[in-house]
């Protein structure tokens, strides 16, 4: 017995040798002599199964070496056990305990039934079989009639080495080159003899069929065409027991044949996309079979695995189909089905329990926009400056400071870098601190996390940012962008949902608020509510406790001209206090501040010195050039825990966004907020602008080459357009590029031969 005071003998009462595999047998072997017990432990559990044969337990056991080969403990026993209903007497398993690593899962149980309860359901053979039919209708259940089928009549023998008898039937590569159609028409018309069609066939062996699709040039994995269906079958129970426990946990199953032995044959659908994917269906398929008491042949797993095919008699008894579409209808709505019997989610809590002691509210981290711990999305179109944003969002929670006017509560900041280099990345957040002109006082709660070009996909990605974060008291988790570890299509909700659920386990694990960005949907977007303007699904914009918006308000060039003059004279303003504040004092007055020419005078009599002035000259370009680079946006917001803010109107001048505090942004709407007759106008407008356009290229095109290159006459002229001469006299007598020369009788450009405008006549 091993040294420690745990006996596994008792153990292995729950677990049934009839009802385990070949190599769960010889694990249980292993185990007991690694743990240090005798090979009449293990002869004396394995009496229990009818293919229990003498003194083998005890030369098998001489061949165990463990440093021959993996090593297998005691607690491969205690799992065993455990499948099958032992529990253990403590509530601490010391034989399993271990420190959970960051990829562990915390596994549920997935015992969905009780197979000790279960009452076995018998399947009888049919007194009436029609083996063309039950061919046929295996084909049209689990074919295409386009879809080559692979199936097997042809066998041979394997023999007892010392006694020569045939122990059991082998089957061949067989035929792969007839899709289900062909067969089902040869079937209809064969009038009943199968092996006119499909081969003749030995009596003792029956016949076998791949479930799965083949490409009709071979009979590998590499050769299935859609990894539509997994076998399930189990020989090590009764089958009234396989049937019962099948129909119990709902499996998908397309067909269910009796194989004319010990099992049933369930073909389960599993609807997988590609080989990978179906390997983890398949696994996780046995497990649940597992869990609930088959022992499933796990050499089944194979896509192009061979399975019964009904319709054939196997040393006889015949092969059946028992049943066809039962359970639930497809892969989602059964692994769905599992997963609600397995949940772990918290029990319902009546009102009442909480009325007079409500828990305290999680306190805010953006005032009237946001808690702690939860999540906001920024949605805006492309250079709206999002990044920006959450550079400066970054900035003010880490200084305690303002966000586009919300106080912030001051804490630290992981902000997630998915996009830019890490020398970009520093840059950034210095010359936004700069441009924010705030001192960098602490900057010691801010982290980067620099990830561009080792992003991984966001469900990878939640567990490793949980681990890095988990001890630094962050109340801010800031990833930008999110395109880059979208998983899945955009515009499906289930997967979308998926997506948006990873930043849900970081703000519960972290116990800090997630804050990301996503772009604008294609088109317009004036008339749309803040929560339909961002891209993909719905649940985008649904997910979020917090939704700020950007939209981009059309500045016209009254507005550019405006802001330009007032740019202008505050830089005057500020040159004449800085440099003559007596001249500034005694001749500007109230109504020069609102003039840049009056302004530019004061500016060059104040200053006479050329060298003086130069600073401030380059000064006023620079800020020419940020009014002009400038683009105007609204801040729009859907909150779930406060009451909806008035938008806020900003500008975005690299790399800052500067709230409105003019307030002529205000009167700005957005392009499906305006009126229809306010729409027409400016359409007329600019259409009367785009058709002047295109008649001045009309009449530079016809001046040009109405006379082959020489200056035409008006005639010419007329004659190229399709108008009358009086038209073109009309377009000259406003034109500021051609004139009209009575001596020649010709249209030419002004500045040749040109000293006087002639107008025309």
């Amino acid at each position: 017995m091993a040294e420690n005071d745990f006996n596994l003998l008792p153990l292995l009462d729950y677990i049934n040798p009839a009802t385990v595999d070949y190599q769960t047998w010889i694990n249980v072997g292993m185990a007991l002599k690694h743990e240090g017990y005798t090979a009449s432990d293990w002869d004396n559990w394995s009496q229990n199964d009818s293919r229990y044969k003498k003194f083998e337990c005890f030369k098998k056991w001489d061949t165990f070496n463990e440093e021959a080969g993996t090593i297998v403990t005691g607690a491969t026993i205690t799992q065993l056990a455990k499948e099958n209903g032992w529990v253990s007497q403590s509530g601490y398993d010391s034989e399993n305990a271990h420190e959970l690593g960051w990829t562990d899962t915390i596994d549920r149980d997935y015992r969905v039934i009780d197979k000790d309860w279960i009452e076995g359901k018998e399947i009888h053979e049919p007194t009436i079989w029609n083996p063309v039919q039950e061919i046929i209708k295996y084909l049209e259940t689990l074919f295409e009639a386009g879809e080559n089928v692979g199936y097997v009549t042809k066998c041979y023998p394997k023999t007892d080495d010392k006694t020569g008898k045939i122990v059991k039937w082998l089957p061949t590569k067989g035929a792969y080159d007839r899709t289900a159609g062909e067969l089902i028409q040869l079937l209809q018309e064969c009038n009943g003899d199968i092996g006119g069609v499909l081969g003749d066939y030995h009596e003792e062996a029956g016949a076998w069929i791949r479930f799965n699709p083949m490409d009709g040039k071979g009979a590998k994995n590499e050769n299935v065409t859609d990894f539509r269906y997994a076998l399930v079958e189990s020989d090590s129970m009764p089958i009234d027991k396989q049937n019962a426990i099948y129909k119990e946990l709902e499996l998908p199953i397309a067909a269910l044949v009796h194989s004319g032995n010990k099992s049933l044959h369930a073909i389960v659908k599993v609807d997988a996309k590609n080989y990978e994917e179906y390997r983890n269906r398949v696994n996780y398929l046995y497990k649940i079979c597992q869990k609930n008491g088959i022992i499933v042949d796990t050499q089944n797993k194979n896509p192009s695995r061979l399975s019964r095919m009904p319709g054939f008699i196997r040393n006889g008894q015949k092969q059946f189909l028992v049943d066809t579409n039962i359970g639930k209808a497809d892969w989602d709505e059964w692994y769905q089905y599992i997963e609600d019997l397995n949940d772990d989610l918290p029990d319902p809590e009546g009102l009442a329990d909480s009325w007079d002691n409500l828990p305290e509210l999680v306190p805010e981290l953006i005032k009237g926009v946001l808690r702690q711990g939860h999540k906001m999305l920024i949605a805006g179109p492309s250079k709206a400056g999002k990044s920006f944003a959450l550079i400066e969002m970054s900035i003010a929670i880490a200084e305690g400071k303002k966000w586009l006017g919300w106080d912030c509560t001051q804490g630290r900041v992981l902000y997630v870098n998915l996009e830019l280099d890490r020398p970009s990345a520093l840059h950034r957040f210095r010359d936004v601190y700069q441009a924010m002109e705030l001192p960098p006082q602490n900057i010691q709660n801010i982290d980067i996390w620099n990830l561009r070009g080792k992003t991984v996909p966001m469900d990878k990605l939640a567990p490793k940012l949980i681990r890095r974060a988990l001890k630094k008291n962050y109340i801010a988790v800031i990833i930008d962008p999110i395109y880059k570890v979208l998983t899945g299509d955009e515009n499906s909700a289930d997967q979308m949902a998926h997506f948006t659920n990873q930043f849900d386990k970081v703000a519960t694990e972290l116990g800090s608020s997630v804050i990301y960005c996503h772009h604008h949907s294609k088109g317009s977007q004036g008339g749309k509510k803040s929560m339909d303007r961002a891209s993909g699904s719905g649940v985008f914009a649904r997910d979020p406790d917090a939704l700020i918006d950007l939209v981009e308000l059309e500045v016209s060039e009254e507005l550019l001209t405006q802001r330009l003059n007032q740019a202008a004279c505050e830089v005057y303003k500020q040159a004449l206090q800085e440099r003559n504040n007596s001249y500034y004092q005694q001749n500007v007055g109230l109504d020069d501040l609102l003039s840049p020419a009056q302004m530019r005078t004061h500016f060059e009599k104040g200053i006479p010195d050329v060298m003086a002035r130069a600073p401030y000259v380059d000064k006023l370009e620079e800020v020419r050039n940020k009014v002009q680079i400038a683009t105007a946006w609204r801040v729009e917001g859907t909150l779930r825990e406060f009451a909806k803010f008035k938008p806020v109107n900003m500008w975005f001048s690299y790399p800052v966004h500067a709230l409105d505090e003019t307030g002529v942004l205000a009167d700005i709407q957005l392009d499906d907020d305006k009126p229809g007759w306010m729409k027409a106008k400016e359409t007329r407008k600019k259409n009367a602008k785009e058709d002047k356009k295109q008649k001045l290229i009309e009449f530079d095109e016809a001046i040009e080459n109405a006379n082959f290159g020489e200056p035409p006459s008006k005639e010419d002229v007329a004659e190229y357009l399709g108008i009358s001469v009086k038209t073109v006299t009309r377009r000259l007598n406003s034109s500021k590029k051609y004139w009209f020369d009575k001596n020649s009788n010709s249209i030419k450009e002004k500045g040749q031969d040109h000293k006087n405008v002639v107008v025309s006549e």
